[in-house]
């Protein structure tokens, strides 16, 4: 026997076997809530549908801001067959009798709007497969992904197609909705429930901006609500607590997201941000990111960016990533955010990283210098008769700890790759390294 569950026995209540952000998918432009910046009134894109000019293109966004949900509307704005095409579960063959279905329909004198979600899981074949199809106008292809389409669709696929840049809702477009879900009869409105305006809100901040998410949640939370002995379906904190105890965020280990975190947590520090640093690498944490990962770039960081400027850097990096390894989450996160301020703290310095890069730069552009001989062992007989370290000098005879001997190849005499900053620590190393220099050049010039 079939379990009732409680929304079946409400009146009024539809097919709540069906989840309440399906039920509620809008049908048209006035009941869609969310990018204003593209569907406004004189927005290029709410123009072009209302033309009935639309061309092939991509939607970009997160999950849950309306991507399947507009490329309804505008199928039956321009009134084509509208076919829905996953890229989870289609290969060459599925497009292929797809393709062969708008084909037809073309000669027919039909349009076709293929959405294709999640069209960055299509491989090069799989993409190129509809590239005849766009440029005969068999279809129009409606493509959504929440991937950067520069790095996941093929350049000859993309150059055939529209980008348009779908946003997170905001919290306000999202309150909307779920008071919309509360009064709508798809929604709950055959049923009378209590809910506050601040956990309406709840809702809201909890669905970081993902449509499908507060829907799915409301109605969770009115599912697990109290009801009292005259119907009503109460909200109670505690029970709202326990549906919004955990959010999914959005992060994509292997995608731009990932690299967009990384990216925000380097410059932070790099900008002596502690704060904006401390949130960013919560925000991979709290994603699921590896820590030793996060560790393994903050050692990076301390060279790159610290140096010498305070050398001390390197050690509390490295510290970190040993105290990762060594307690895993969720322990080393406070380890993690040790580091991470210090090194947002440290005085700065990118000589470290200039002189590396400038020097490799010269390994690839110019000639390969053999070393100089003075520079060789001679550990062989023949060796010293072919002058290996001949007219080498020990830096520990001298009183000074320094020789005026030239290291460089004869090419590169007076190249020069650090330059110290004024930095912290680094401003001492400047001043010695200056006073070698001009040591150096003084007794060559005397033996010269």
């Amino acid at each position: 026997m079939e379990q009732m569950s409680l929304f079946d026995a409400m009146p009024g209540s539809g097919n709540m076997t069906v989840p309440l952000a399906s039920r509620l998918r809008p049908q048209k432009f006035e009941d869609f809530i969310g990018q204003e910046h593209l569907l406004g009134p004189g927005k290029m894109l709410r123009h072009l549908i209302e033309k009935d000019q639309i061309s092939s293109m991509i939607f970009w966004g997160p999950p849950g801001v309306g991507k399947t949900t507009l490329a309804g509307i505008i199928a039956e704005r321009t009134k084509a067959d509208f076919i829905n095409f996953s890229a989870v579960t289609s290969g060459i063959r599925e497009i292929k009798d797809v393709m062969n279905q708008a084909e037809a329909g073309r000669k027919m004198g039909k349009r076709t709007v293929l959405f294709v979600d999640e069209i960055h899981r299509f491989n090069k074949a799989q993409q190129d497969a509809f590239l005849p199809y766009v440029e005969k106008g068999s279809i129009l292809l409606i493509g959504a992904t929440t991937e950067n389409p520069s790095f996941e669709v093929n350049a000859a696929l993309l150059s055939r197609c529209r980008v348009f840049v779908l946003k997170a809702l905001k919290e306000a477009e999202l309150l909307r909705l779920l008071q919309n879900a509360l009064l709508n009869p798809a929604g709950f409105a055959g049923q009378r429930i209590e809910i506050s305006g601040e956990q309406l809100r709840a809702i809201a901040i909890f669905a970081d901006g993902d449509a499908r998410m507060a829907l799915n949640t409301l109605e969770m939370v009115v599912l697990n609500g109290e009801i009292t002995t005259d119907g009503c379906i109460r909200i109670a904190d505690e029970g709202l607590a326990q549906c919004l105890d955990k959010k999914s965020l959005l992060y994509d280990k292997a995608g731009e997201e990932h690299y967009n975190l990384i990216s925000a947590l380097h410059k932070s520090m790099r900008n002596s941000d502690p704060d904006a640093a401390i949130y960013w690498m919560c925000r991979m944490l709290e994603g699921g990111e590896n820590p030793l990962y996060i560790a393994r770039r903050l050692i990076r960081f301390a060279s790159e960016d610290i140096g010498i400027a305070d050398s001390n850097a390197l050690t509390v990096a490295v510290a970190a990533y040993q105290a990762c390894h060594f307690l895993g989450m969720p322990e080393c996160d406070v380890h993690l955010t040790h580091a991470v301020t210090y090194l947002a703290m440290a005085p700065k310095s990118n000589a470290m990283y200039r002189a590396c890069e400038n020097c490799k730069e010269d390994i690839r552009n110019r000639t390969a210098e053999p070393v100089p001989l003075i520079l060789r062992n001679a550990p062989t007989k023949l060796m010293e008769d072919l002058h290996y370290g001949k007219g080498y000098r020990y830096a520990h005879d001298t009183e000074e700890k320094l020789t005026d001997m030239e290291c460089m190849p004869d090419s590169m005499r007076g190249v020069r790759y650090y330059y110290p900053t004024e930095q912290g620590d680094e401003a001492e190393v400047g001043k010695k390294l200056q006073e070698i220099l001009i040591w150096k050049q003084t007794h060559r010039k005397f033996e010269d």
